[in-house]
């Protein structure tokens, strides 16, 4: 594709906005002359955020300075992460239209044209401070929409520098830097409740808290809910594969995503196999002694420790004083008999830590991970490993989760996967029951307006016997009598 370069006139006349008006300004003149490009433009414009992050180069350093800065995850794993989720949503995005006629239905006469919302607003955490503002941007641009991101302060750093380089990107193929912008530092509630109520859509990951002010804020908003995964192991799953697949889940970038595993539920039958496939595949069975120590030093006054929360086994099993045989160990299992607010191990804990249930049957472990998804995480996601699929859609019918993953590593399909339907994404939507707007993973399609075109076709009115017949059957209503 050709370069073509957007003029965008200077609202403001200075090269730094340093307020949310100055930035708001800048994203709307932007915006304006990026509305109405074609679909080619658009998906240059997704394919060059994409490569902002997807750079080896730019992975390597964005995920050393998110490490050095936040003290959270691993710099192999964000690398893995930025590229993998990167790749992952170019993929999704450049197969979808966005511009112009993106849907027709011959049959009921609708053709469905995206028009963009304006400017996004998007809240992004601390645990992925390159690799959520990127997703976002690219979902974002897709529309033709402008993006203004509010970071968690203690990735500032991290985040400033990706909207550099995807700035520069947007430069370097002669389109308007203004389509991806950030709120001046420092980032204040201030701030970002500004930016909630001058967009167009606010988008919000990370805090609950945040998620509450985006929905109180007067602006359509998105907002994700906190994730607490139990995943059940039965009688009839491949229990190293099982145990592998959670091992890679639970220790990837030290436990940071939403999505990682927090409990395991396995069937009393293959219970002592079970947590033996675990520790072959590198997982460290604590003793109750030492489970007393894992709560004691992982919750400090009722909340998670910073020091230990996403931190290398090492460091935790030096902080947890566990013997020399756990040193070299991936991850850590403490069992648990309850669940609630007594019981600190039932809830998400962002570490290397893996809470063991035991049930005495199928039946009873879908009650237990009912009971852990009502204490925290309902709506977010369950998964099962089974050779059993009616017990898949059995948890599928009756519990309250978006997504059911069967024989997953966790975190890696539920945010989407190469072998995984879901869309990729790094906001996975909880429905209603965690107050959510969407049950869905997020996607471009959530940041598109839709204009309906509608023509004529064959009326489709049926009878009244049609609709109220087994209705009228119930009551005894004679047809003369009406």
């Amino acid at each position: 594709m050709a370069v073509v370069t957007l003029k965008v006139p200077d609202p403001l006349g200075q090269p730094e906005p340093a307020s949310v008006e100055a930035v708001m300004e800048r994203a709307r003149a932007a915006q304006k002359a990026f509305a109405n490009v074609d679909q080619e433009t658009a998906d240059a414009a997704v394919r060059a955020l994409a490569w902002s992050l997807y750079n080896p180069d730019h992975a390597r350093e964005l995920a050393e300075l998110a490490v050095q800065d936040t003290g959270l995850g691993n710099v192999a794993d964000k690398i893995r992460k930025k590229q993998r989720k990167t790749f992952g949503t170019l993929r999704d995005l450049l197969r979808s239209p966005s511009v112009g006629v993106i849907e027709r239905d011959e049959a009921k006469g609708l053709v469905k044209y995206a028009k963009p919302m304006g400017v996004i607003g998007a809240v992004t955490p601390s645990t992925n401070p390159g690799a959520t503002p990127v997703n976002k941007a690219m979902m974002a641009v897709k529309g033709r929409n402008a993006i203004v991101i509010a970071p968690s302060p203690l990735g500032y750093r991290t985040t400033a520098r990706i909207v550099d380089l995807m700035r520069a990107e947007l430069a370097q193929i002669g389109l308007p830097e203004d389509l991806v912008q950030i709120l001046p530092s420092p980032v204040t509630k201030e701030s970002t409740e500004a930016l909630m109520k001058a967009c167009d859509l606010v988008v919000v990951t990370g805090s609950q808290d945040n998620v509450r002010r985006a929905y109180s804020s007067g602006t359509p908003a998105i907002g994700v809910g906190a994730g607490n995964v139990p995943v059940i192991i039965d009688e009839t799953a491949d229990l190293d594969a099982a145990a592998e697949r959670i091992r890679d889940s639970k220790i990837f970038d030290n436990s940071t995503s939403c999505s990682s595993e927090n409990a395991v539920v396995i069937v009393d039958a293959v219970y002592d196999a079970a947590l033996a496939a675990l520790e072959r595949a590198g997982a460290y069975l604590c003793t109750p002694p030492e489970r007393e120590r894992v709560i004691g030093r992982l919750w400090v006054k009722g909340k998670l420790s910073r020091d230990l929360i996403a931190r290398d086994a090492a460091v935790l099993a030096e902080a947890f004083e566990l013997p020399p045989q756990a040193r070299d160990r991936r991850f850590f299992l403490v069992e648990e008999t309850g669940v609630g607010k007594g019981y600190p191990l039932s809830g998400e804990k962002l570490a290397l830590v893996l809470t063991v249930y035991r049930a005495s049957d199928f039946a009873a472990a879908k009650e237990r991970v009912r009971e852990i998804l009502e204490h925290q995480g309902k709506g977010h996601s369950c998964g099962l490993h089974t050779t059993d699929m009616d017990r898949a859609r059995e948890l599928a019918e009756d519990l309250d989760v978006v997504r059911v993953l069967v024989n997953f590593a966790h975190t890696f399909g539920n945010g989407g996967g190469f072998n995984s339907g879901l869309g990729f994404t790094l906001s996975m939507g909880c429905g209603s029951w965690q107050k959510n707007s969407i049950s869905e993973n997020l996607s471009y399609r959530n940041m598109l307006n839709i204009t309906h075109l509608v023509t004529a076709i064959p009326e489709d009115k049926p009878s009244e016997e049609e609709l109220f017949g087994p209705h009228w059957k119930r009551i005894g209503h004679q047809e003369g009598a009406r």
